[in-house]
């Protein structure tokens, strides 16, 4: 199995024995909880929150919502009328315990499966400013200026860059200056002709290895936001985009095929940094519906027919980010950071 995105880049941990644990970091999550859970370390009724969890495990939130998706269809977790999950199954109300590193085994002995690297502190909020301001047009970045403002080590705003740089938000000039890449309509036509041509095969090739209780989690997701949208928190409107465009197509086998699509997927950054931060949420659901006409065709293999919704799916998402962006520029200007200047045409 193939794990793309930020799902490829936490693997890789050592294991208890020395050597290399290549299983993705959401597994080997969804075991340690797994086997807390099991043992009582954590008891009946406590509250699981991705942020607490995320924490403890050295990790994003990205990899906790996949091991809480396997640990509900198991039956280890359930939902209740609140946020995050309760430890099994039942009526009762949260038990809200602080949660430890020994509750979950992960002592001195036993540390956390990854260490986060630095530039993880500062790339969310990182990135959401060159998204809002590469909408304005091209602007150069100091790499040192942008050390001194977020109060970090010059190889920590590198490393922020270079993640910057494989989603194709900024790049490197002819003199090797960072740069941010303009945000404008032909860019992001020619991002979406990736995307059509691309996420149908890769979903197409995914989709006998997709866990069934995994997708079946999912598409539960999908139809609990349906009937609450517009009530819905950007991360979790994310946490949607993320299962069918990134965790479902991670399951590709053709590696090359998903490193074509890494740099098309800043399309789904866009919108995450657009919709409900510095832009109204649609009066209508803009993919919920889409998104589970793909995993209806998925649930009885019938992957041709997939492939072909989420074509459709991505094309006609095409206009609504384009006004998107196109209100934003009027109605939206962001202030100018310290470490970036315009560059004239």
């Amino acid at each position: 199995m193939i794990v793309t995105g930020q799902a490829l880049a936490e693997t890789g941990a050592e294991s208890a024995e020395g050597g290399l644990d290549k299983s993705p970091l959401y597994l080997r999550i969804r075991e340690v909880l797994a086997e807390a859970i099991a043992s009582g370390r954590l008891p009946k009724g406590a509250l699981l929150l991705e942020g607490p969890v995320a924490t403890l495990f050295s990790s994003t939130r990205t990899p906790v919502r996949q091991a809480f998706a396997l640990l509900e269809a198991a039956g280890q977790i359930r939902r209740f009328d609140g946020r995050g999950f309760l430890v099994g199954q039942g009526r009762g109300g949260p038990k809200r315990v602080v949660l430890t590193a020994e509750m979950l085994g992960l002592d001195e002995e036993a540390p956390a499966l990854r260490k986060a690297p630095a530039w993880e502190a500062i790339y969310e909020s990182l990135e959401r400013e060159m998204v809002h301001l590469s909408v304005f047009g091209r602007h150069r970045i100091n790499e040192v200026e942008l050390a001194r403002a977020r109060g970090v080590g010059r190889q920590v705003a590198r490393d922020a860059l270079t993640r910057l740089e494989a989603l194709g938000i900024v790049e490197k000039d002819e003199r090797m200056r960072w740069t941010l890449v303009p945000l404008d309509e032909q860019r992001m036509r020619d991002l979406h002709d990736i995307r059509v041509a691309l996420e149908p095969l890769a979903l197409s090739q995914a989709a006998p290895f997709i866990p069934p209780a995994e997708r079946h989690a999912m598409t539960l997701r999908l139809e609990e936001a349906l009937a609450a949208y517009p009530d819905l928190s950007v991360e979790a409107m994310d946490g949607l985009e993320t299962d069918l465009h990134i965790t479902c197509l991670g399951y590709c086998p053709n590696r090359e095929l998903l490193i074509a699509l890494r740099r098309a997927r800043f399309m789904l950054n866009v919108s995450k940094h657009i919709i409900g931060v510095s832009h109204r949420m649609p009066a209508d659901e803009p993919f919920i519906a889409e998104h589970l006409a793909v995993f209806r065709a998925l649930d009885v293999d019938d992957r041709a027919r997939a492939a072909e919704t989420l074509r459709h799916h991505i094309t006609v998402s095409l206009p609504k980010v384009i006004d998107r962006v196109a209100e934003l520029r009027v109605a939206h200007r962001p202030d100018m950071p310290a470490y970036a200047t315009p560059v004239a045409r």
